[in-house]
C-alpha cells in the first residue's frame, strides 16, 4: 500500500516538476509539447490542449485588459461615459422605432395579400 502512494507521489511530482519547467519557458514551450504529444500518442496531445485550455494558460492577456472596459461599461471620462450613455439610449430609440416600422410594412403586406386573395376568391378564381 505504501509503495503505490510512493510511486504515486513521484509520478505527481514529476508532473509538477515538468508543467513548472514549462511554465518558465512560455507559450512556445508549451505548444511544442502539445505538437509533440500528438505525434507521439494523440491522447497525450489533446490531454495537453484540454489542460492549457482549462487551466488558462492559453489566454491571451491583452486581450482581457483592453475588453474589461467594454464589460464594466464606465471608462474614468465622465463626459465620454455620458456621452456614450446618451448614444446608446438614442441607437436603442432608433432601433425600436425601426422595428416597428418594420412590423407595420409586415403588417401592410399581409394585409394586401389577405385583400387580393379575398379578391380572387370573391372574383370566381378568373384574376390571374
Amino acid at each position: 500500500m505504501q509503495t503505490t502512494t510512493m510511486s504515486m507521489s513521484a509520478a505527481t511530482d514529476w508532473i509538477v516538476r515538468c508543467r513548472d519547467w514549462l511554465d518558465e519557458r512560455g507559450k512556445g514551450a508549451w505548444i511544442a509539447a502539445i505538437v509533440a504529444g500528438f505525434i507521439v500518442f494523440w491522447p497525450i496531445g489533446l490531454g495537453l490542449l484540454l489542460y492549457m485550455i482549462g487551466s488558462k494558460r492559453m489566454a491571451c492577456k491583452a486581450w482581457g485588459r483592453k475588453n474589461r472596459h467594454a464589460v464594466s461599461g464606465a471608462t474614468g471620462n465622465a463626459a465620454f461615459d455620458s456621452y456614450r450613455a446618451e448614444t446608446l439610449k438614442r441607437l436603442e430609440e432608433e432601433r425600436d422605432a425601426f422595428m416597428s416600422f418594420l412590423e407595420e410594412l409586415r403588417q401592410a403586406k399581409d394585409r394586401a395579400e389577405f385583400d387580393q386573395f379575398m379578391a380572387r376568391r370573391s372574383g370566381g378564381g378568373n384574376a390571374a
